[in-house]
């Protein structure tokens, strides 16, 4: 059994339900509310664990909603799933580009969303920093203070650049960056550095991490995620 908070923001009274039950018979705590602005409310009061949340609610929308949770420093980290009838191309990027961890559309299966709960859950406790500072997620480990990056225990040895690209991932996993994010992160603003050299600069970090590159996804259009 889980005890996990889970803020369920749907405004669709049978869903509500239907996600109350079905999270609650899987174990978890749930808070539940219909807008925005009391979704945002109810972060800062109960500190919840995740946040399954629908993008067309009245008054603030889900996407500034989540927007809102990955900009505040206290809030970034707190795991964010999309759940929306909007399923177009564009829909989908654009709730990536806002920071979603995770886009699951309606009509859904529970027991797909609860496989997608449980599946952020675990990459989110995996990508926080240790005692030691230190950030891993599936087999990898990346030290910041020691320059160091082990897969499956074993030393991995990067450029400056690519150490920075993957710090840069690690930060935020599942939220999509543009090459130009990615440049400005790395390199500082005003740096002659291409989305094309970024390109580059990815394909061999993937070839140096072996089976871990798998959790470096292209997002078509935009750029590249940490995330399975």
């Amino acid at each position: 059994m889980s005890d996990e908070l889970i803020l369920v923001v749907e405004d669709e009274e049978d869903i509500q339900e239907l996600l109350e039950y079905a999270l609650t018979n899987a174990g978890f705590r749930v808070d539940v509310t219909d807008r925005g602005e009391e979704a945002l409310e109810l972060v800062d009061e109960n500190n919840p664990d995740l946040v399954v949340l629908d993008l067309m609610l009245p008054g603030l929308d889900g996407l500034e909603v989540c927007r809102r949770l990955k900009q505040n420093d206290r809030t970034r980290h707190l795991p964010v799933i999309i759940l929306t009838a909007k399923g177009e191309e564009e829909d989908i990027i654009a709730g990536f580009n806002a920071g979603a961890d995770d886009y699951v559309n309606k009509p859904f299966s529970p027991k797909v969303l609860l496989a997608r709960v449980a599946a952020v859950l675990r990459r989110s406790a995996d990508s926080r920093p240790d005692a030691e500072g230190a950030v891993a997620y599936g087999e990898m480990r990346l030290h910041p203070g020691r320059f160091e990056v082990h897969v499956d225990g074993q030393p991995v040895t990067l450029t400056h650049t690519e150490f920075r690209i993957l710090q840069f991932l690690l930060s935020r996993p599942g939220w999509v960056f543009s090459r130009n994010q990615i440049v400005k992160a790395v390199h500082g603003d005003d740096y002659p550095v291409t989305g094309r050299s970024i390109d580059v600069q990815v394909a061999s970090l993937r070839k140096k991490l072996g089976d871990a590159a798998q959790y470096i996804t292209t997002i078509r259009g935009v750029g590249y995620k940490l995330g399975e």
